[in-house]
């Protein structure tokens, strides 16, 4: 009798040790949560509104940061050289995908060839090296391109309607943009079939805006197209308040730079393209490869006119260029 009831008791023992245990033996078996490695050339302040369009993109596919999959941002604050050893840092981690804009994607492929990296830009992908062709990317790279040197023909064209007997229309651009080759070629092409002066500048820096403000004052431009750049986006307050204290009518990329002040914006959604890029990083972390994800095309895009700056300007906004906007601010 007292044999059994001992059995009994180190059976109960036995079974309450393994039950308490079945808990821990759980947890060690369930898989550890993705990292996703955000990484841009720019600032942690002019992104913001990309890492919630991403965010929107990742969650339409399944997966929220916090519950299901975590990010590690990175951010460049627009010194270029630091990007290669910011990569090094973040792959060190060995996140399972890393997102961003072209640059610090160039910087990442660098450093590896096996972590799937997507990246959102306007620069031509294939010519910049980071995948063989749109439709078939090869290797671990694939991602979301949309067209802005194609679009800064139709920029001057606006520029030209509101300021059309002005001398001359200054483009301003930003040397290390991957795409200011292009970006200048289709400004030159565009002046000549309007008959119209454009002034190249050039700007990479604090000091250098400052002095290219200086010139276009100087040749009495009559109005200012800016390029699309990631180095801009970062000092677009900056620029719409040179553009205001000089009297110009000026031009953005996206439409954060009329939010900003600027007068206008023409270009493809960047927010929508980072959704889109959220949207192939979900199918990545659920098996996709980056070498059968052809790089998609950001066809959206926006005109933005901000009435109070034409109205500081005393300028007068023809009514078919605002039948045109998507959107005015007041």
């Amino acid at each position: 009798m007292q044999v059994d009831q001992l059995k009994r008791r180190e059976l109960v023992t036995l079974l309450g040790g393994a039950a308490a245990a079945w808990p821990l033996a759980a947890r060690a078996q369930q898989p550890a949560m993705p990292v996703i490695g955000f990484f841009r050339s720019s600032s942690a302040a002019s992104s913001a509104r990309f890492v919630g369009a991403f965010r929107q993109g990742l969650e339409g596919a399944g997966f929220v940061e916090g519950q299901n999959v975590a990010i590690d941002y990175r951010w460049g604050d627009d010194e270029l050289d630091r990007l290669p050893s910011l990569a090094v840092d973040l792959i060190r981690r060995r996140p399972a995908i890393i997102v961003g804009n072209i640059l610090a994607m160039q910087a990442s492929k660098a450093a590896t060839a096996e972590i799937p990296i997507v990246f959102v830009g306007s620069s031509d992908p294939v010519s910049t090296g980071l995948v063989a062709s749109l439709h078939r990317p090869g290797g671990n790279v694939t991602g979301v391109v949309f067209t802005a040197s194609g679009l800064i023909a139709k920029r001057l064209e606006q520029l030209h309607t509101l300021v059309p007997k002005s001398a001359a229309i200054v483009a301003l651009f930003d040397p290390n943009s991957p795409a200011v080759e292009l970006q200048m070629k289709d400004a030159e092409e565009a002046a000549r079939k309007l008959g119209r002066r454009v002034l190249i500048a050039k700007a990479a820096d604090e000091r250098e805006i400052h002095a290219s403000f200086a010139t276009i004052v100087q040749q009495g431009a009559g109005g200012l197209l800016i390029g699309n750049s990631a180095f801009f986006l970062s000092r677009q307050r900056q620029l719409a308040l040179l553009a205001a204290r000089h009297g110009l009518p000026a031009s953005g990329a996206l439409r954060s730079f009329a939010e900003a002040g600027i007068l206008m914006s023409y270009g493809a959604s960047q927010t929508d393209a980072y959704r889109r890029a959220g949207e192939y990083a979900g199918r990545i972390l659920k098996g996709a490869k980056p070498s059968d994800l052809p790089v998609e095309l950001a066809t959206k895009i926006d005109l933005v006119i901000n009435l109070a700056a034409a109205k500081a300007l005393s300028l007068e906004i023809p009514p078919a260029l605002l039948a045109l906007a998507d959107d005015v601010i007041e």
